[in-house]
């Protein structure tokens, strides 16, 4: 039962990282050091894609969920996993690189305008 209150709390500490990624320019354009934080797990999140990596975060709940009951942990992606479920469909590799890098491009662009807001304001 352990393992499964673990697991369960991995994956909403991951759909909280991803929340993260997504919307932690709004927060890191205000606090320098989550700006870095976050922009550091953008970059991890490219790295994983450009090496097609799982997030440690999905091998630690596939892990958790194997130890309370081997039949129900999963293999491969996390995101696919739970949208799949969600939506009822596949997604494609590709779909999921070109979110991350979108995800990026609209953050690098809400950091921008942060900073042309401090320079207006001196």
């Amino acid at each position: 039962m352990v393992y499964k209150i673990l697991a369960d709390l991995t994956v909403a500490l991951h759909l909280a990282w991803i929340v993260f990624l997504f919307l932690g320019a709004l927060w890191g354009a205000r606090r320098r050091w989550v700006k870095y934080f976050h922009l550091a797990g953008l970059g991890f999140a490219v790295l994983m894609q450009a090496f097609d990596w799982y997030c440690p975060l999905t091998h630690l709940e596939v892990y958790l969920r194997s130890r309370h009951s081997p039949a129900t942990s999963y293999s491969g992606d996390f995101i696919i996993q739970y949208l799949e479920k969600a939506v009822y469909l596949q997604i494609p590799r590709y779909a999921v690189v070109i979110g991350t890098l979108l995800l990026i491009g609209v953050n690098l662009f809400i950091y921008g305008g942060s900073r042309k807001t401090k320079r207006r304001t001196k």
